[in-house]
């Protein structure tokens, strides 16, 4: 029960906006529709990795969470951070992201 409401809070405070803008952002770059599947998928499977996390070093997630909402640390690092798999992910949408790819 507590780890659910622990996934909630990540996925409402954290993942989902991540998510949001990030496709947002892939979408205005007109990145193909893989590359934004992947950063979906990889923002799903973050939850779960996130709350573990949370459980074990609940200061970290929430310094990071405070950091990304005033802006002085990047969803992007946390994530790659946190969970290591999604770095293939971030790393195939970060050319669209910074423009340097023509659709």
């Amino acid at each position: 029960m507590l780890n659910d409401l622990i996934a909630f809070i990540l996925w409402t405070f954290l993942v989902g906006p991540f998510q949001t803008e990030f496709g947002d952002r892939l979408a205005v770059a007109r990145a193909p529709q893989a590359v934004v599947a992947q950063i979906g998928a990889c923002a799903t499977a973050a939850v779960p990795t996130l709350a573990g996390r949370f459980s074990e070093d609940w200061q970290w997630v929430a310094t990071r969470s405070v950091g990304i909402w005033i802006g002085t640390t990047s969803a992007e690092a946390v994530l790659s951070e946190a969970v290591p798999e999604c770095r293939d992910a971030l790393a195939s949408a970060r050319p669209f992201l910074a423009g340097r790819i023509e659709a």
